[in-house]
């Protein structure tokens, strides 16, 4: 069975990727970052949430790895966008397909 967690921003698979296909794997964990492309990210940011994430794994290491561990992950990660947002390190992408603004309303910087 294959373990995940869905979030808006954040897919955790308890999977590899191989041929774009996920091959169910309990020692594997693989990150997808907001898949609907709702944000603008560059690099530095990606690699913040990346870092995150493994932090996140070592901190649950030993814990049994069910769903809910996994949700928990995937909240902390959806927290952690919010903080990049809101400190303007990422920004929203207005060409997305559904804008929602789903970690708030932008900020507009007066002239």
């Amino acid at each position: 069975m294959l373990l995940k967690s869905t979030t808006r921003h954040i897919r955790i698979f308890a999977a590899e990727v191989t041929d774009d296909e996920l091959i169910p794997r309990e020692d594997v964990l693989t990150l997808d970052v907001d898949p609907d492309n709702e944000f603008l990210w560059n690099e530095a940011s990606l690699q913040k949430i990346y870092r995150k994430f493994d932090e996140l794994i070592v901190a649950n290491e030993g814990v049994e790895l069910t769903e809910y561990n996994l949700r928990r992950i995937g909240s902390d990660l959806e927290h952690y966008i919010r903080s990049l947002l809101q400190s303007g390190e990422i920004g929203y992408n207005l060409d997305s397909r559904a804008l929602n603004y789903s970690m708030g309303l932008p900020q507009v910087v007066p002239n």
